[in-house]
């Protein structure tokens, strides 16, 4: 290792590259109308956490509101960003929809908790902190 080489615990390093791939990603429920509890949400960030590391990424940061939930996540080269995004909507909806059904069912219709769109921004431009504190400081129900 070269003496000016200063190690970065961001820079991660597989066989052929050393990368550092961030992506912000916030999800809105079906019709917006507002379906997170606190307890709905901490079920929901341990579902994306499993879900992350099946893909060989890092759920960084979570938080949410009642009508939306925003996500950090670290994610290796070789993952299309799409199909983690898919994993993450798909294991999501389906577990809270079997844990609290009463209360989901009052919110949604048929099947789907997430509608097919998302939003995903790189957060190469923007210091990692800045991101940390925007998602930490979403007004999570209580």
């Amino acid at each position: 290792m070269s003496p000016r080489w200063e190690p970065n615990s961001d820079i991660r390093r597989g066989r052929s590259a050393a990368y550092t791939l961030h992506a912000h990603l916030v999800f809105t429920p079906k019709y917006r109308r507002g379906p997170f509890t606190g307890e709905i949400l901490t079920r929901r960030e341990e579902v994306m956490r499993d879900v992350c590391t099946d893909f060989g990424a890092q759920l960084r940061e979570f938080n949410g509101e009642t009508d939306h939930v925003h996500l950090l996540v670290h994610y290796p080269p070789k993952v299309a960003l799409s199909r983690p995004v898919g994993s993450l909507k798909g294991v999501s909806s389906r577990r809270p929809r079997q844990e609290f059904p009463g209360h989901i069912r009052t919110y949604l219709r048929g099947e789907h908790s997430w509608p097919p769109s998302y939003f995903a921004a790189s957060c190469a431009g923007a210091p990692l902190a800045v991101v940390n504190e925007y998602i930490e400081n979403q007004k999570r129900p209580g």
